[in-house]
């Protein structure tokens, strides 16, 4: 392995830990801060129209929206991958910890303390479950601190262990989701971004992932949680914002949103009395004040 990139890596998280010590209590009571961000795919298409917002440091934020909304295109705007799907980040800035980090590449992010669940998983199908929780562990030195971690991987998700060997392609859906997690994990991150954890998994896995992230945030790491089951997503977060068509139309704490009239019908399929079937919501009733 050639040590120069590693090198300039070390280098660069060192100039963030020190930008950090440098702002303001505010800004650095924030695990992420993100400022107007303005993105473009193939450099017409515009999908953030200056999105705004905030995780707190230990805390749980919800971002939900409609498909197309724009919810993974701000996780990626934050972990640096926009480059990697011909995205461009033409306007506002993005802070990790109080550091400034909107022109930091993907893997300084990672040794800066962020870690990225992809949607649909993503693991390696040919690796077995250990080889996969191995390579979250990357970026990371000292042998000793990555086993141990691997056992605490292993605790939290026993069904791993049991598979410790197998290769993970042939495991369920919802073991693959918990692989995933847990590989994010391996990277010891102070900050989680999770991209639609509880996608096509039973209600009964999804109860079991959102416990999971609830213990991970007992532990200390800040967690941004995209999600279209708002009921699970709202039930553990402390504050949740709203996209639609690549703006923040309405944030508040996770209690209100899970009140409001309009969340309710649009994400929990329930209108007045009644619960209704998600896909005969024709209509986002959307608020004046949204719109303003």
């Amino acid at each position: 392995m050639d040590p120069i990139p590693l090198l300039l890596e070390d280098v660069a998280v060192e100039l963030l830990d020190h930008t950090a010590q440098d702002v303001g209590a505010d800004r650095a009571a924030h695990a992420v801060e993100v400022r107007n961000l303005e993105v473009f795919y193939h450099r017409l298409s515009q999908v953030l129209r200056g999105v705004s917002l905030t995780v707190p440091a230990g805390g749980i934020v919800a971002l939900l929206g409609p498909n197309g909304a724009g919810k993974t295109t701000t996780l990626r705007a934050i972990s640096g991958l926009l480059d990697l799907h011909d995205g461009e980040l033409r306007k506002g800035r993005v802070f990790l910890n109080g550091a400034d980090v909107t022109d930091a590449p993907s893997a300084v992010m990672v040794r800066s303390g962020l870690a990225q669940v992809l949607e649909g998983r993503q693991v390696f199908p040919n690796l077995d479950v250990e080889e996969n929780l191995r390579t979250g562990a990357y970026t990371r030195r000292g042998g000793a601190a990555i086993s141990e971690d691997l056992e605490r991987v292993f605790e939290r998700f026993p069904l791993l262990a049991k598979r410790r060997k197998q290769a993970a392609g042939y495991l369920s859906g919802g073991e693959q989701q918990m692989l995933a997690i847990g590989r994010a994990l391996m990277a010891a991150p102070r900050v989680l971004l999770l991209d639609e954890p509880s996608l096509g998994l039973a209600p009964r896995l999804v109860e079991e992932i959102g416990a999971v992230i609830s213990a991970i945030n007992a532990d200390g790491t800040a967690v941004l949680l995209v999600e279209q089951n708002a009921t699970m997503a709202l039930g553990i977060a402390q504050h949740g914002y709203v996209l639609e068509t690549g703006r923040v139309v309405m944030d508040a704490p996770a209690e209100k949103l899970l009140r409001d009239e309009d969340i309710r019908e649009f994400y929990l399929g329930v209108h007045g009395s009644a619960r209704t079937d998600y896909r005969d919501v024709k209509h986002y009733r959307r608020k004046k004040r949204w719109l303003s």
